[in-house]
């Protein structure tokens, strides 16, 4: 993990309305995201998790770029949960809610029984994991995995459901720096 912690070092921190935002290649795809630190970050993801999946599952928009390289590594099918309602027949909505904002999410092509592994880059106010998870569950899949790139250290969403996520790295962002826990 060594590219990605030297990664945080230069990564800037935004005031977003009193929330601390991290910038950074993983999570924001700014700046530019080096294919040693993507590739770096989805080899632990494999060596991290169970694999033995029937789909991988990635929330809109940051989760799509590690998901993707993951399902190139492993040949599993990858499910990208939308922020756009497409209609189609089983099409499950959900509403998430960040530290920052809120939205409407759409996750189509999951059906009861599907073994899935969720993959994102952040879990900070844990809103849209808990979402997510809660609509997989309702759906009737069996969740296998939550893996994160990198987790806020603190409270969040999620610590009021029965899921739990695996981090690669747990993170606290205080007066504008990373501190790597």
């Amino acid at each position: 993990m060594e590219k990605l912690i030297e990664s945080l070092d230069e990564a800037p921190i935004i005031d977003k309305g009193g929330y601390e935002y991290l910038v950074h290649p993983i999570s924001n795809g700014v700046p530019r995201l080096d294919p040693d630190l993507l590739r770096e970050v989805v080899v632990e993801v494999m060596r991290t998790i169970d694999l033995n999946v029937d789909k991988i599952v990635a929330p809109e928009a940051m989760g799509i770029h590690l998901a993707t390289a993951l399902s190139l590594q492993t040949d599993i099918p990858l499910v990208v949960i939308r922020k756009r309602e497409y209609g189609l027949e089983g099409e499950v909505s959900l509403h998430q809610e960040t530290g920052y904002s809120e939205s409407e999410m759409y996750i189509n092509d999951v059906e009861e029984g599907d073994r899935v592994v969720i993959v994102d880059d952040m879990l900070s106010t844990g809103g849209t994991l808990a979402a997510i998870c809660e609509a997989l569950d309702d759906i009737g899949a069996d969740i296998v995995d939550v893996v994160v790139i990198m987790r806020k250290v603190g409270p969040s969403a999620l610590d009021d459901t029965k899921f739990e996520a695996t981090s690669l790295l747990d993170i606290t962002v205080e007066d504008g720096d990373v501190i790597v826990h």
